[in-house]
């Protein structure tokens, strides 16, 4: 399921992360005012929320970008590349 989001005055379709089917719950949290702003700049998002949500979808990547390497360790790379350009 692909999701429109707006950026820049722009609405783009984005494939759907499961956790957008997901409830949004209210917490309060204390957090570096500082960090929130510098992750928002670099994110280039529009609210505060969307910014520490971006960043928790950014780690969970990583985790499963890390768990796939990880899986990958040990096996047979093949080189398709230098026997069709050399």
């Amino acid at each position: 399921m692909a999701v429109k989001k707006k950026k820049g005055g722009r609405i783009r379709e984005v494939a759907a992360s499961p956790y957008e089917t997901e409830p949004s719950i209210k917490k309060n949290i204390r957090l570096h005012q500082s960090k929130i702003d510098a992750a928002r700049k670099i994110l280039g998002t529009e609210t505060e929320t969307e910014t520490i949500e971006q960043a928790l979808d950014l780690v969970v990547f990583r985790q499963e970008l890390l768990d796939g390497m990880r899986a990958m360790r040990g096996a047979k790379i093949v080189n398709y590349f230098d026997e069709h350009y050399t």
